[in-house]
């Protein structure tokens, strides 16, 4: 699996940790993944993640770590905003937007410091080597 596919794949599965914030995926939020990732070139990879996800009903917190795992090691990458715009869509449409919203919160803060703390540590590293 290259770099790429395991980001969108990553993708998929912090949709579906964000439809579970609440207990339960509503097929709106099914719906609304497929109506946005439909025109994107990695479709197919995102919703099969998302749908095996659901069958497999994986641990949230231990999905959300891997998942921050995977965008840390990806780095930067402007995929990201499409990311954040589909995970706050699939919230709009929940019962409970508001538990959905604090999980898209928490990833985009953690991720930002995450990606922060790399370029303080690079800028320490690059100011000892000179």
């Amino acid at each position: 699996m290259n770099k790429k596919e395991k980001l969108y794949e990553a993708f998929g599965e912090l949709v579906y940790v964000v439809a579970m914030a609440d207990g339960i995926i509503q097929p709106e939020e099914v719906q609304i993944l497929h109506d946005i990732v439909a025109a994107h070139p990695w479709a197919s990879d995102i919703e099969w993640s998302f749908n095996y996800e659901v069958a497999h009903k994986p641990d949230l917190e231990f999905l959300y770590n891997k998942v921050m795992s995977i965008c840390h090691q990806n780095g930067p990458d402007p995929e990201y905003q499409f990311l954040v715009d589909l995970l706050e869509h699939v919230a709009q449409v929940s019962n409970s937007m508001e538990l959905e919203k604090k999980v898209i919160t928490k990833f985009t803060f953690e991720l930002t410091e995450r990606f922060k703390n790399d370029i303080d540590l690079l800028n320490d590293f690059e100011e000892e080597t000179e």
